[in-house]
């Protein structure tokens, strides 16, 4: 006996999954890897057009994660209405991990948003003068006050990207756990009563 199950969406959990864990994996490794590699380099203009060049080739992977995570996540809400409205906590999570989402997005965009200004404004100090800093977000005794501040907000902001993106990973891992009992009652009943 064949038996059709309307509840496996693997594939966009799949590539939900996969989404979640380029954009949660790739910006641990920009902060932890492409911001503090500049480092090694002694020019401070080059130390922010190394970490500037590398988040800019990564950016389209990067979006490419978040939106998979979006669109995805939407196509699972969507498809799961009816666990949203009956069971229990399945909808409170689920709004939380879409606006750890979106709040993602928001911070992604921001510190996206802070590397240009730092580029612009790194830009500008090197010509009148040369430009001093420790690497791509962290400031010397030398930086510009305004550089000082973007890479301000663009470590905050970049260290709020993992944190939120890591969050949205743990909560889809409740949801597909919360999903798992439905689905093993589901199939004794199937087993126990007669088709």
């Amino acid at each position: 006996m064949t038996t059709t199950t309307t509840d496996n969406h693997f594939l966009a959990q799949a590539v939900h999954d996969l989404g979640a864990a380029l954009w949660f994996g790739g910006s641990v490794m920009g902060v932890a890897g492409v911001n503090k590699s500049g480092s090694d380099l002694t020019s401070g203009i080059d130390k922010v057009r190394v970490a500037s060049s590398a988040w800019g080739r990564f950016s389209p992977a990067q979006w490419g994660g978040i939106l998979a995570t979006l669109g995805t996540g939407l196509q699972l809400t969507s498809t799961n209405k009816t666990r949203l409205a009956l069971q229990e906590g399945y909808g409170r999570v689920g709004a939380v991990k879409a606006a750890l989402t979106v709040a993602g997005a928001g911070a992604t965009a921001f510190a996206a948003y802070s590397g240009g200004k730092i580029g612009k404004l790194a830009e500008q100090a090197d010509r009148d003068g040369g430009l001093d800093v420790k690497d791509a977000t962290l400031p010397s005794a030398g930086t510009p006050p305004e550089v000082a501040t973007w890479q301000g907000r663009q470590r905050v902001a970049q260290a709020a990207v993992p944190l939120l993106a890591g969050g949205v990973i743990v909560c889809n891992a409740w949801l597909v756990q919360a999903y798992r009992p439905a689905s093993t009652l589901k199939g004794l009943l199937g087993k126990v009563l007669p088709g």
